[in-house]
């Protein structure tokens, strides 16, 4: 993987576009396809951000990142179910799946434009050259 950045971003992407169209899927097998490509999405950005952490964080605050790294996913998970239920509740459970994705998908154009070394990062394995990179940019994201 050359371009671990941008392939993190598409595969985000990629996973609301697929909620989207999962959305409005009146089909039962393109429903499935659908989701069979957000799991294959969610896979691809969980394999590179878990290597991120992994590889970015100094030794001695590893188990600490990872461990409130954890809180944060299972967090979410459980937060995103309570939302989508509201949505779903309020506005109907078509909306709420098409909202579900298109949310998604402006996350990852805002990240992109708010942080460009994202985009720009490269292979996953030599690390150091990424965090030159950030470090000549005081608003990369190793400083949130």
């Amino acid at each position: 993987m050359k371009r671990a950045g941008r392939n993190m971003l598409v595969a985000v992407a990629g996973f609301g576009l697929a909620t989207v169209v999962f959305g409005y899927s009146e089909s039962f097998w393109l429903s499935l396809g659908m989701l069979v490509l957000t799991g294959a999405f969610d896979n691809v950005s969980v394999v590179i951000r878990h290597t991120l952490v992994q590889t970015l964080t100094p030794d001695e605050m590893r188990g600490r990142v990872s461990a409130v790294n954890g809180i944060f996913i299972g967090s979410s998970n459980q937060i995103g179910t309570l939302e989508s239920g509201l949505t779903a509740a309020w506005l109907g459970t078509v909306p709420s799946v098409v909202l579900g994705g298109v949310g998604t998908i402006i996350v990852v154009l805002f990240a992109a434009i708010a942080w460009p070394e994202l985009r720009k990062f490269g292979r996953l394995h030599p690390i150091r050259a990424f965090l030159a990179l950030v470090a000549r940019n005081p608003c990369g994201i190793a400083r949130v």
